[in-house]
């Protein structure tokens, strides 16, 4: 299918073959897949530990206090599965609708629209769980040898909350793709995720902004992602996070409905 050898001749949903096609891809450029697990992984080494090491403690807002490193490394994980979704559906995606021409030979097989759409997403999924395996394995292994980054047994479902986070990412970068015209444009795609990274709560609560800014902030989809991992890890959880669950689930469906209907528009015009 489009090009490439299947793996096997086992019938599986229509989605999946995009999903197939990619992975014949990049069998043997697996390196650029897991080069953007290692910019969260410095930012912990370097904030975590190093900046962590002048800070101290820092409160949760519950009476409790922890660890600077054990407050960033739920922030960085969830950074991590939007890196994943964000590179696989900004300028990949964008390489293969605008230049190899890949969708419109996918068209003319029973695909439909949305099967590319969520095929693409469930590909960007993956790769952003892969990269969260990876973090949560340094994590754990840092634990070990040291102070304990998983610090509740919910700590443990970390791992399908950042799959939520990453779909999200997923779903809002496929459908902001297609509205990009030339390379230059993802300059804004960068302009909207530089700020979500720096200012979600990743690396100081929200509490030191003021209050009007903390209202935006907390309406941003990192911010609930980060919101969502932390109060896992830490054991703080709420009722807020069915909010975090919710929005995010809501943005990846929305997205996935605005790219599928602007890819229509874009293939069929």
């Amino acid at each position: 299918m489009i090009g490439v050898r299947r793996f096997s001749t086992i019938a599986l949903p229509r989605p999946t073959r995009i999903v197939e096609r990619n992975l014949l891809v990049y069998r043997r450029n697996y390196m650029v897949v897991l080069s953007g697990f290692f910019e969260p992984l410095f930012y912990l080494f370097s904030m975590g530990l190093g900046v962590g090491s002048l800070i101290g403690d820092v409160p949760l807002g519950d009476g409790r206090s922890i660890p600077y490193v054990v407050f960033v490394a739920p922030a960085l994980l969830a950074s991590s599965a939007m890196n994943g979704a964000i590179y696989e559906t900004s300028n990949n995606f964008f390489y293969k609708l605008k230049y190899a021409k890949l969708y419109d030979a996918a068209i003319a097989t029973p695909l439909s629209l949305r099967d590319i759409a969520l095929g693409e997403i469930t590909w960007a999924l993956l790769r952003g769980s892969l990269y969260v395996v990876g973090f949560l394995a340094v994590i754990v292994l840092m634990g070990i040898g040291g102070t304990a980054l998983l610090t509740s047994p919910l700590g443990l479902l970390a791992l399908p909350a950042s799959m939520v986070v990453g779909f999200a990412f997923a779903g809002m970068g496929l459908a902001a793709t297609t509205f990009v015209r030339k390379w230059q444009d993802f300059d804004f795609l960068q302009l909207a995720i530089m700020p979500m990274f720096l200012f979600s709560g990743t690396f100081y609560p929200i509490s030191a902004y003021p209050p009007e800014l903390q209202a935006f902030v907390q309406v941003t989809p990192l911010y609930r992602g980060v919101h969502l991992i932390r109060a896992l890890t830490t054991g703080t959880p709420d009722a807020s996070l069915a909010i975090d669950v919710v929005y995010l689930l809501g943005a990846g469906a929305i997205g996935l409905a605005i790219a599928s209907r602007r890819l229509s528009r874009l293939l069929k015009s």
